[in-house]
């Protein structure tokens, strides 16, 4: 009966060793698991600002819009719409103030070539004689002037060809002949010979 005892001693005691071996293996796998204490802070991550590829982006989109400025505002300079810019003036602080300063230039150069077009334009019509030889209407000019676009006869004629109040209105002029452009007085003086020849220069048309 003694030895029973005994051995059931010896076999409950085995238990709770195994017990207790089992315990400290979980106990280390879980500390092998689990992260010391600031572990997380020791190899910290670079926030999107942070990462050179980003840089390097912003970097390029930045070049990018300062040289469409610059063109910009050298376009603008050719134009005379822009004074240069002056490199004493603060730079724009951010890519959104650069866009803006670029959105403005823009409809600046805009309107300017506009305008520049209309104009061109209105003097290439000036220019165009209507199948009247340039040479023809310079002979007529000097006979009637010298080739003055600004002179005035006391008799109530005017500027290079000579025209007459009346006569000035009817091929579109307006305000004082003399007062018009070289190149309106030409295109006016060749439209009238266009319709009536030389008749209305009598001595230096002939």
């Amino acid at each position: 009966m003694i030895r029973k005892h005994r051995l059931a001693a010896t076999t409950c005691a085995a238990t709770i060793a195994l017990g207790a071996l089992a315990s400290a293996g979980a106990a280390q796998d879980s500390a092998r698991a689990r992260p010391l204490d600031g572990a997380a802070s020791a190899t910290p991550k670079l926030s999107l600002v942070e990462r050179p590829a980003d840089r390097f982006e912003r970097s390029i989109e930045v070049h990018s819009l300062e040289t469409r400025l610059t063109s910009l505002r050298e376009r603008a300079s050719e134009l005379g719409a822009e004074p240069r810019h002056d490199p004493s003036l603060p730079a724009p602080a951010s890519t959104g103030e650069l866009r803006e300063l670029i959105e403005r230039l823009e409809r600046v150069v805009e309107r300017a070539e506009r305008e520049a077009a209309e104009s061109e334009a209105a003097e290439s019509d000036f220019n165009t004689v209507a199948g009247v030889s340039q040479a023809t209407l310079d002979a007529i000019a000097a006979c009637e002037s010298g080739g003055d676009p600004g002179a005035v006869n006391p008799a109530g004629y005017y500027g290079k060809y000579q025209f007459d109040s009346g006569t000035w209105a009817a091929v579109g002029g307006s305000g004082n002949p003399a007062q018009a452009s070289e190149a309106e007085q030409d295109y006016r003086a060749a439209l009238l010979y266009s319709r009536a020849g030389a008749s209305p220069w009598p001595v230096c048309g002939a």
